[in-house]
């Protein structure tokens, strides 16, 4: 028996990195899975095909994230292809880093669409399914700098920000209804986009983090399991960080 057997899970920008560690995780515990990405391409194929031979339905979707109209449409097709949704994960995201001074408003426009705005267009589209099943578990991915800023990150630290904020207000929102609504905060995680930095840049975040090592998507996968079972059941409002005890 998994922990998630019999769910549905609606997974955002899931062709890799966060997402995909997430996704399989979730099919490991019996979860058929819903996934977006913004294009059809080869991550997406080989994704589906990767969590089909786990056992469980799995597709994914083209989608931008960021458009109301493509949200609308996709959460339809869902519903229409696995009958409910279960488990919501926002977890669509980009960076766009540079100083305020330098920043431009296509920058910062694009950051706070791709990363919050998409967790509105999800959460409103789900809200009637969730609401007439009386449950439902919505899960928004923020980050430490989303708590404690960072500088040269003011779009990308305001977007995760907004992603707690919306969190706790659903929490409040649907807490009636059985729908919880919880944020995840990830530290200095190892994916394709910190795998990027240079060798010395990442001892100096080890520094920074009390078990000296960055963390693996895997390691969100696992809180992001715990918020979606029911074991935590009793847990919503709430923002769990993920960083090795980087941000206390």
């Amino acid at each position: 028996m998994g922990l998630l057997d019999g769910k549905t899970a609606l997974i955002t920008g899931a062709a890799r990195g966060i997402g995909k560690a997430i996704a399989v995780k979730y099919a490991q515990e019996g979860a058929d899975i819903a996934f977006t990405d913004l294009v059809m391409d080869e991550n997406m194929q080989n994704t589906e095909k990767e969590l089909a031979a786990l056992g469980v339905k799995a597709k994914g979707y083209a989608s931008n994230a960021a458009s109301f109209e493509d949200t609308t449409k996709v959460v339809e097709e869902v519903v229409k292809d696995f009958g409910r949704i279960d488990i919501l994960v926002n977890n669509a995201g980009i960076t766009r880093d540079g100083l305020m001074m330098r920043m431009t408003e296509q920058q910062w426009d694009m950051v706070i669409n791709v990363n919050l705005k998409s967790a509105f267009n999800f959460i409103k589209q789900v809200t009637p399914v969730m609401m007439k099943q009386r449950s439902g578990s919505i899960i928004n991915m923020a980050s430490v700098v989303g708590v404690s800023g960072n500088a040269g990150q003011c779009n990308y630290s305001a977007s995760k920000a907004g992603m707690i904020g919306l969190a706790k207000s659903i929490a409040k929102e649907l807490g009636s209804r059985g729908v919880r609504a919880n944020a995840i905060a990830p530290g200095f995680i190892i994916t394709e986009m910190t795998g990027q930095l240079s060798d010395e840049v990442k001892a100096e975040w080890a520094k920074q983090i009390p078990l000296k090592r960055g963390g693996t998507p895997e390691d969100v996968a696992d809180v992001a399991t715990f918020l979606a079972s029911d074991l935590s059941s009793y847990v919503t409002g709430q923002v769990i960080h993920c960083c090795g005890g980087m941000n206390m």
